[in-house]
This record gives C-alpha cells, structure tokens and sequence, in this order.
C-alpha cells in the first residue's frame, strides 16, 4: 500500500495506511531521538515495575493491564526503531522492504506505522450549530495501530477496575 491509500473492510472499518512521525495523533514536541531514548527508558521502568508486581504477587487482572501498556510501549518502539532502517519512503510509491541504498531514516529515527481507521459516524452537521454548522463530521477519526489499542485497553482497564491497586503499589514504591 501507498501512503495514505486505504481498503474498506465493512463502511466502518479501514485499513488506512500512515506514517506516525511523533507521539499519540502525529505530536511532535520533541526530536525523534529524543522521544526514542525516553520510550525506551520508559518500557525499562515498567519493566522494572511489571517485575516487581509479579513477585508480589499482584493480582491478575491488575498485571495483565500493566502487560498491554508494556507489550504496545515496546510494539511502538520496535517500529521506530526498525521502521525507518529497512523500509525506504512510502511518499508516492509502495516501500521496499530492505533497499539497496538503505532506509529513509537511521536508528531511532522511524515512524510508526498506524493503520485501523474506525469511522463509525459520519455526516454533515446541522446549519444552525454555530462555528460548525455544515461541516463534514466524522466521529472517531483517529488512525492507531495493534500497540496503541493495547496501550490504551491496559490504561482504561486500569484506570476503571484497579485505580486504587495502582495508587497502593507507587505509594509502596517510594
């Protein structure tokens, strides 16, 4: 697939292909190498973090959540670490896979590649709603990937069933 070429699946689900150069929704605050080396950092302490729970015997539910946030972190690492060294540009053309001259970018440097596109509600606003009456409306627009959903399953399962386990197991931390 090109860049932003995308294959219906049903009329509220695409494949859509895309190259994610920053953070969550393409933010890029920080430089490439700089957002790379934290990441990497980050998935050490949640490691680290992931460890200590299982010796502690944490319950189950509880460290599957801190497990997704982990297994999508390194998913998302891995891609830009790798990405951008054995793909060359997608702008215009389909990637090769291991070009002859190298990759579009060097270590650390990659995108991540987003591609589940959920349009599930789309339509034109009313008139008479003020600033954007008359517009396109799509609902849920963002573009993710299999390590995002995972990121993002493990942090409202936290957030929603084991807020307080959370705030027990930093404060034991200190």
């Amino acid at each position: 697939m090109q860049l932003h070429e995308s294959i219906e699946i049903t009329p509220w689900f695409y494949l859509y292909f895309t190259e994610n150069p920053g953070m969550a929704f393409g933010i890029e605050v920080i430089g490439k190498l700089f957002l790379s080396v934290f990441r990497i950092i980050a998935v050490g302490f949640i490691g680290y973090y992931l460890y200590k729970l299982v010796k502690q015997n944490y319950a189950f539910g509880f460290i599957a959540c801190i497990s997704l946030i982990f297994a999508g972190a390194i998913g998302n690492i891995i891609d830009s670490i790798f990405y951008g060294v054995v793909f060359d540009h997608s702008f215009g053309q389909v990637a090769s896979f291991m070009p002859e001259g190298g990759g579009y970018a060097s270590w650390l440097h990659g995108k991540v590649v987003d591609m589940f596109y959920f349009p599930l509600i789309q339509t034109v606003l009313p008139e008479w709603i003020p600033v954007w009456g008359g517009e396109e409306f799509i609902f849920f627009r963002p573009i993710f990937n299999l390590a995002d959903s995972a990121i993002c399953v493990g942090v409202f399962l936290l957030l929603l069933f084991y807020r307080h386990t959370l705030s027990t197991s930093l404060s034991k931390e200190k």
